[in-house]
């Protein structure tokens, strides 16, 4: 437990770890009304990140687990997506100035959601998206190297 505790604290500022209870260290916790994610790193803190969420509509909650991992990930934009914006290419390679998902991109539910990095840092901090978590690409970066696969998720409003 530590260990994690070390990593989380390599990866931020002071300011970044707050006072948090009432989830298992290891959990990522999204409080959507808040647009933040919070990564528990203890019974008694946890590291805190600025978050851009689902717009009107597009909002989840629920239980979920990290599915995958993917770095600098291609990105197709779903049927939903598509339809909005019919223009958008089949796919986008990963890397791309045009590629949504940022630097890293934690897969949820399938693939239907993801928290990920993004091309727009302007849109963290609002309700924005479809349904997907976005985090600063530097701070995606961060939470990657500190979960893996399974890692339980948890969205609230």
């Amino acid at each position: 437990m530590w260990a994690l505790v070390a990593a989380a604290i390599a990866h931020a500022s002071p300011r970044d770890v707050v006072a948090f209870s009432g989830f298992a260290p290891g959990t990522i916790v999204v409080k959507t009304n808040e647009r933040r994610l919070y990564f528990v790193l203890d019974p008694y803190h946890a590291m805190r990140f600025p978050v851009g969420v689902g717009k009107a509509g597009k909002s989840w909650t629920g239980i979920a687990r990290v599915e995958g991992k993917f770095i600098r990930p291609a990105w197709s934009p779903p049927d939903e997506i598509r339809r909005d914006k019919p223009n958008l290419p089949e796919v986008i390679p990963g890397g791309s100035r045009h590629n949504p998902m940022g630097a890293a991109a934690l897969t949820l539910r399938g693939g239907e959601y993801a928290i990920h990095g993004t091309n727009n840092p302007q849109s963290i901090g609002g309700f924005v998206s479809y349904g997907c978590i976005r985090m600063h690409n530097r701070d995606i970066v961060a939470l990657y190297d500190m979960v893996q696969v399974g890692t339980p998720v948890i969205v609230e409003r």
